[in-house]
C-alpha cells in the first residue's frame, strides 16, 4: 500500500510590533500575547494528529509558534533556513498599508517588476526552497504528519507553485492568515490534495467585530 503523508505549513502567530516595522528577517521580533495564544491554539489543533516532525524557520516568531506543538508531541523542534521569511529591501522601515511608503520616489526602482520582485527574493526561488523543505519533511515523516512553521509569503508562493498557478497576485488576497494551516497531502511522493484551515480564526484581529456585526 502507498504511504499517506501530510505536511502542514503553519504560519506563525501575531508578532509584537507596535511601530509597524516591516521586520522581515530582523532578529528580536517575538510573538505578542495574542500570538502566544495562537501558538497554543495551533498546539491544540495538532494534539490528536499523528505528528512526528516539527520544524520551524529560525526566526523567533516561528520558533515560538512551533514550540508548543513539539512539546505536546514530545518532539525536538527543528530549525530549517529554507523556511525563513523572504528577503526584502524595505526591511526595518515602516511599510504598512496606507502609510504612503509606495508614493516615495526612492521606492519605485524596487517595484518595477512584479513577476520577479526587485524589492527582494524572487518568487521562484522562495517556492524552490520551500518545496525542498516540504520534500525533506515528507520523507522524514513518511506515513505520518509533519508541521513546518514559516511565514505568509513563503507559504503562499509554495502553494501557488504546487497548484501550478501564476506567482503574480494581490497580497491582500493571500489565503494565509495568522496561525493558519496549509496542508499538503501525499500518496507516496505524489501530492494529491491541498487544504486550508484557520484554527485561530476567532483570535484574528477584527474577528470579534465581524462576529458581533
Amino acid at each position: 500500500m502507498t504511504e499517506r503523508t501530510v505536511v502542514h505549513l503553519l504560519r506563525h502567530g501575531e508578532v509584537d510590533n507596535p511601530e509597524k516595522i516591516l521586520y522581515g528577517r530582523l532578529p528580536g521580533y517575538h510573538l505578542s500575547e495574542l500570538g502566544l495564544r495562537m501558538a497554543d491554539r495551533a498546539a491544540s489543533y495538532f494534539a490528536d494528529r499523528d505528528v512526528t516532525v516539527v520544524t520551524a524557520s529560525p526566526l523567533e516568531r516561528a520558533q515560538e509558534t512551533g514550540t508548543p506543538i513539539s512539546t505536546v508531541h514530545g518532539l525536538s523542534l527543528g530549525s530549517d533556513e529554507r523556511l525563513i521569511e523572504a528577503a526584502n529591501v524595505f526591511e526595518g522601515r515602516p511599510f504598512g498599508v496606507g502609510d504612503g511608503a509606495l508614493r516615495r520616489p526612492q521606492a519605485w526602482i524596487h517595484l518595477r517588476n512584479p513577476y520577479k520582485p526587485s524589492w527582494g527574493e524572487a518568487y521562484a526561488e522562495i517556492a524552490r526552497r520551500m518545496l525542498a523543505a516540504v520534500d525533506t519533511a515528507r520523507e522524514a515523516a513518511l506515513g505520518h504528519e509533519a508541521v513546518l512553521v514559516s511565514h505568509q509569503l513563503p507559504i503562499w508562493v509554495a502553494r501557488l507553485r504546487a497548484e501550478n498557478r501564476r506567482f503574480l497576485h494581490d497580497p491582500r488576497r493571500r489565503e494565509c492568515s495568522l496561525a493558519s494551516v496549509t496542508s499538503f497531502e501525499y500518496s507516496g511522493s505524489t501530492l494529491v490534495t491541498i487544504s486550508y484551515a484557520e484554527p485561530s480564526f476567532d483570535l484574528l484581529p477584527g474577528a470579534q467585530k465581524v462576529a458581533g456585526a
